[in-house]
């Protein structure tokens, strides 16, 4: 009995034992696991974040142009910046030339106010080419055939005395494509019209893919208020676009920028992107929308929308006040 009970102390400590280290061993091989797990996901995360990166990188195109600022600088303190979105009339329908900026619209976002304003500029607006005045006056959207983005970013700082910080150029294929990776937009259309075999009916709210939607913004013919009535349209399809590709899972899908990546160019880098996505974006669920109009005119046998000085007076207070910036007089020379 004496033995008996020392050798069923002994089992029972071993048991006792065995389950702790058993317990220790469970607990070391879900540590191992979990760190394995960190490792893979951490190595797919950078891979993904490469691969973004690239693609972004793709895209990237310095514009050249003369700035008003430090751009970098105005994102990193988180202060209103300014985009120019310019749309080209290639790269669907079968245009693969250079082409015009028949979309012209400067966007500024405030995430001090939350706000997003966007206005347009004319296509035919009559401007002067500060790097081509031998061929001056000119209409605002041949800026970009003379001299590309510099000579447009150029062009518009002068006569509206704001700064350009970066731009967008999207031409159609790239707008088609960026609107069906998002999963189309939703539209209310302002009128009744029909086009290329598509019908919109006024006040009517419809789900567009990208075929689609470059329909209902490219009609200008039928439109009662011409070119400022396909603007408009224009900037519907813009804002609800916005609305839902300016956050971080569009901001990182490859797929999403890779879809873009061959019909876009911009200035703004990834880490630029990253930038906004993180400190803008509710911005832009509150966009305000503005033109500047335009007067017929012909001259020498071309037609162009004249700007008054007083309207482009208004535009760049409007422009300068959603950015932060003083009201300034414009120099009577352009």
């Amino acid at each position: 009995m004496d033995n008996q009970e020392p050798r069923e102390r002994r089992r029972e400590y071993q048991q006792r034992h065995n389950r702790g280290s058993h317990q220790h061993r469970g607990r070391k091989i879900f540590g191992i696991i979990v760190v394995i797990i960190v490792i893979i996901a951490g190595i797919y995360a950078f891979m993904a974040w490469r691969n973004v990166k690239v693609t972004t990188n793709n895209m990237f195109n310095s514009s050249g142009a003369s700035r008003q600022r430090d751009a970098q600088k105005v994102l990193d303190q988180r202060r209103p910046v300014s985009i120019l979105l310019l749309g080209t009339d290639t790269g669907a329908l079968g245009r693969s030339y250079k082409g015009r900026t028949d979309t012209v619209m400067i966007m500024t976002i405030n995430p001090q106010t939350n706000k997003t304003t966007l206005v347009s500029i004319p296509r035919d607006m009559k401007v002067n080419l500060p790097g081509y005045p031998e061929d001056s006056p000119a209409k605002i959207n041949a800026a970009y055939t003379y001299g590309g983005v510099k000579e447009t970013i150029n062009v518009l700082q002068k006569h509206f005395n704001i700064p350009i910080d970066y731009y967008v150029l999207v031409n159609m294929g790239g707008l088609k494509q960026a609107i069906n990776q998002v999963g189309g937009v939703n539209v209310t259309s302002p009128l009744t019209f029909d086009y290329e075999g598509s019908h919109f009916t006024k006040g009517q709210t419809y789900h567009l893919n990208g075929a689609e939607a470059l329909k209902f913004s490219r009609m200008r013919y039928d439109d009662p208020q011409g070119d400022y009535g396909r603007q408009q349209r224009q900037k519907l399809v813009i804002k609800a676009l916005l609305k839902k590709s300016v956050s971080y899972k569009t901001v990182l899908n490859q797929q999403f920028l890779r879809s873009i990546s061959h019909n876009s160019k911009t200035d703004l880098t990834f880490n630029n992107m990253l930038q906004l996505a993180r400190h803008y974006r509710k911005a832009t669920r509150n966009i305000s929308q503005d033109h500047a109009q335009g007067e017929g005119e012909s001259d020498d046998g071309q037609a162009f929308e004249v700007v008054p000085k007083d309207e482009q007076q208004r535009v760049s207070n409007v422009l300068r006040k959603s950015l932060g910036l003083e009201t300034a007089n414009l120099d009577a020379e352009n």
